[in-house]
């Protein structure tokens, strides 16, 4: 896909974005053991993850469409510190419930943008000039980012038990370098 998206390419994005949505209420159908555990201090789980996308499905991704839109320019958002805390009772089944009607509405907002959208910019207030493109870009990559960082974080309980298998894992293994 060329950095600046085509027609094709904000059809792609779409359609990564659109899958982030199920492929999170079928995670969070698992033990809650397994998806509050992180994989090393300091690391985030499975459901801090999914907190995170949450929300910046929120208070991220649509008031960044508006802005775009409008020509207004947009914010940095810290997620230490302007992230939701995760409650260790959050129920995952909730969160992904959740995430997935922001999701659909934002589908919604994003099916207005046309090709033509894509080269509107404005200024990130620690990033500088950014374009559409590159925001729309920023959506798919950081909805898969934050995804895989939540199984990396579900497989390591598993990972200790693979026996010889575990050095195939190495790239996954948060205690890879400890060994």
């Amino acid at each position: 896909m060329d950095a600046q998206p085509t027609a094709d390419g904000l059809a792609d994005i779409r359609a990564v974005i659109a899958t982030t949505a199920a492929r999170w209420l079928a995670l969070s159908a698992l033990p809650a053991d397994l998806l509050h555990r992180a994989p090393a201090p300091g690391q985030w789980s499975a459901m801090s993850c999914l907190r995170h996308l949450l929300d910046s499905e929120e208070h991220v991704w649509p008031v960044r469409l508006r802005a775009f839109l409008a020509g207004e320019d947009v914010l940095d958002f810290d997620p230490d510190e302007m992230g939701t805390p995760l409650d260790p009772g959050d129920a995952a089944a909730d969160l992904a419930a959740e995430f997935a009607r922001f999701r659909a509405a934002n589908l919604e907002a994003l099916a207005a943008v046309t090709a033509a959208d894509l080269s509107r910019g404005v200024r990130h207030s620690l990033l500088g000039a950014v374009t559409l493109g590159e925001l729309l870009h920023e959506w798919a990559a950081h909805d898969l980012m934050h995804t895989v960082q939540a199984e990396q974080a579900l497989m390591q309980p598993f990972l200790a038990g693979c026996g010889p298998w575990r050095p195939f894992f190495a790239a996954h293994d948060a205690d890879a370098g400890a060994r």
